[in-house]
C-alpha cells in the first residue's frame, strides 16, 4: 500500500518551496527599481553606482540562494511552464564536453560578478558600463543550469545540506557504439 500522507507532504513541501523560488526571482528582478528611484530621489552618482554594484552582485547570490530553495522538483516544475512547448531540460547525464561548457557557462559570469566592484575601483575605465552586458552574464549563468543537465541539482542542492556526503560513481557517459 502506498502512503498517501506522505506523498501530500512531498507535495506541499514542493509547492511551498517553488513558491519561494518564484518570489526570490521576482526579488532578484524588483531590485533593479532601486536603481532609478534613487535617481529619482536625487541621490549622488557615487551612491547609485554603489548600489548598482551591490545590487549585481546580490542577485547572483540570490539566484543560487534559489536554485538551492527550488531544488530539483521545483526547477522541473519551472522548466516546465517556461520551456514546455520547446520541449527543452536537462539531462540526467551529460557528456564531458557539455559539462565542461556547462561549467564555464556557471563559474565566468560568477566570478565576473564578484570581481566587477574591486576592477572599477581599480580601473574605472577598463570595462564598459552597460546594462546589456550584465544582463548576457546573467542569462549565461541562469541557462548553465540547463547545459549541466539534472545531476548538478544535487550538487548544489547538497552544498546547503550539512551532513551530505561526496560519492563517485564513476558513471561512464552512454555512448550508442554497440
Amino acid at each position: 500500500m502506498r502512503d498517501h500522507t506522505a506523498e501530500r507532504d512531498e507535495l506541499g513541501k514542493a509547492t511551498w518551496r517553488f513558491k519561494l523560488g518564484i518570489l526570490l526571482i521576482c526579488l532578484v528582478g524588483a531590485a533593479w527599481l532601486i536603481v532609478p528611484a534613487l535617481a529619482w530621489a536625487g541621490a549622488s552618482a557615487g551612491t547609485i553606482a554603489t548600489a548598482t554594484g551591490i545590487i549585481f552582485i546580490w542577485n547572483k547570490v540570490v539566484i543560487l540562494i534559489t536554485v538551492a530553495v527550488m531544488g530539483k522538483p521545483g526547477f522541473q516544475q519551472l522548466k516546465s511552464a517556461v520551456f514546455g512547448v520547446f520541449r527543452l531540460g536537462p539531462k540526467s547525464i551529460v557528456g564531458p564536453l557539455r559539462y565542461n561548457v556547462g561549467l564555464v557557462m556557471f563559474t565566468v559570469p560568477l566570478i565576473a560578478a564578484i570581481l566587477e566592484p574591486y576592477i572599477d575601483a581599480a580601473w574605472p575605465e577598463l570595462r564598459p558600463h552597460l546594462w546589456e552586458l550584465q544582463l548576457l552574464g546573467d542569462l549565461i549563468f541562469l541557462s548553465s543550469f540547463l547545459v549541466l543537465g539534472g545531476n548538478f541539482w544535487e550538487k548544489i542542492r547538497s552544498l546547503f545540506i550539512r551532513t551530505a556526503r561526496v560519492v563517485d560513481t564513476k558513471e561512464e557517459f552512454p555512448t550508442t557504439a554497440s
